[in-house]
């Protein structure tokens, strides 16, 4: 565990993975639209998710990455494991990150970086 700043504690796992449906990344690619869920529970369609239970991520904010051809090439998020108002600057941030972020992976590519 590592500090971040505001004296939370952050915690990075590194090669977790999750059935492909599991999570809710699987909703931002298909909706193609930001997804913000301050507490999980109080969405039905999300409180049976296996994240909840498996992980137990009470909070979700993510957004699509989106190519120049319009393709989504996956997502980015964070979560929280009790519930947090993300709020119109925590959507914000996510939709800004996506957006730098998106044209950085299109032009990496499979191949490596093109510049």
């Amino acid at each position: 565990p590592a500090g971040a700043g505001g004296g939370e504690r952050v915690r990075r796992e590194v090669g977790r993975s999750l059935e492909r449906g599991h999570g809710f990344c699987p909703h931002v690619v298909v909706r193609r639209k930001a997804l913000v869920l301050e507490d999980v529970r109080d969405y039905p369609r999300f409180a049976g998710n296996p994240v909840v239970d498996e992980y137990g991520i009470r909070s979700y904010l993510g957004a699509p990455l989106i190519d120049s051809t319009r393709t989504v090439l996956g997502t980015v998020c964070v979560v929280a494991m009790e519930p947090r108002p993300w709020g119109r600057e925590g959507l914000d941030a996510i939709k800004s990150a996506a957006a730098e972020l998106a044209p950085r992976l299109e032009r990496t590519g499979p191949q490596g970086p093109r510049f």
